[in-house]
Order: C-alpha cells, then structure tokens, then sequence
C-alpha cells in the first residue's frame, strides 16, 4: 500500500510519529509531501496524487485536523474525512470510502493516532455494501460542481 502523508508546523510531530510507525511494514510505502507554507497546498498535493493514483491512501496532520480536512475536501474527487477515534476512522473508510483521514496532533496523542491509523487502513470500502450508494451521491455532488 502506498501512503501519502502531510502537516504543517503544528501537525508535523504527529506525522512524524506516525511516519516512523509505518516505517517498518512490509509492504507499506510512505512518502511525505510535508512543506513549508500553508495546509492548503500540502492537502490540495496530496488529493491531486490520489486521485492521479499514485497512491493508496493519504494521512494529513495540523493543528486540530480541521483545516486539512477542508482544504482536501477541494479537491474534486477526494473524501476526506476528520477522525478523533478508531470508529470515525473505521466509517470514513467502510461506510464513505474516504482516500484521506486527517488528524489534529494538538487534539490527539501519538498512541491513540497509532490506533486510528490502524484501523483506518484495515477498513476497505465495499462498493456493494449498504453505503455504496450514499457515496454516489456525495460523488454526484461532485460531478455537479464542474
């Protein structure tokens, strides 16, 4: 699996933290886009290269999560979703087929990141399950802004 990771200066300590924990997994590739300026440009590249396929998933770190989450929200195509615990991580993936998890490392500590990295990365999307078309309307909404 190939993971894009990105924070600003508040974020940063959270990313790297879970930047190293991902290190050592077979089969896992991490790269971080991390620059300095705004979180805007660092969401708007990382939902750019997902939705060009170059990677999997993406992980975005600020202050509160907030601010990655909306600016990634820009980019068409992209679902990106604000967690604060394992659940939130497990749905933005199985019930919203969310390509972006985001996370506030002033909200939340390195361990419980940990665990929503996790589980957020063990929860596949089913594009028959009983959200599949829930997220056809949110692409629709999409389609509908172009």
């Amino acid at each position: 699996m190939k993971i894009v990771i990105g924070a600003d200066s508040a974020g940063k300590p959270l990313l790297e933290v879970i930047s190293a924990y991902l290190s050592n997994r077979p089969n896992v590739t991490v790269t971080d886009i991390s620059q300095p300026g705004f979180y805007a440009d660092i969401s708007k590249a990382a939902g750019e290269m997902l939705m060009a396929g170059k990677f999997d998933r993406g992980l975005l770190f600020c202050g509160t999560g907030i601010g990655v989450a909306i600016s990634a929200n820009k980019v068409p195509g992209i679902r990106a979703a604000l967690t604060h615990d394992t659940y939130s991580a497990e749905r933005a993936a199985k019930s919203n087929n969310a390509q972006i998890i985001t996370m506030g490392a002033r909200v939340i500590g390195p361990e419980l990141a940990k665990a929503i990295v996790d589980t957020y990365l063990a929860s596949d999307f089913d594009p028959n399950g009983p959200s599949a078309d829930n997220v056809k309307a949110i692409d629709r909404l999409d389609e509908a802004k172009h």
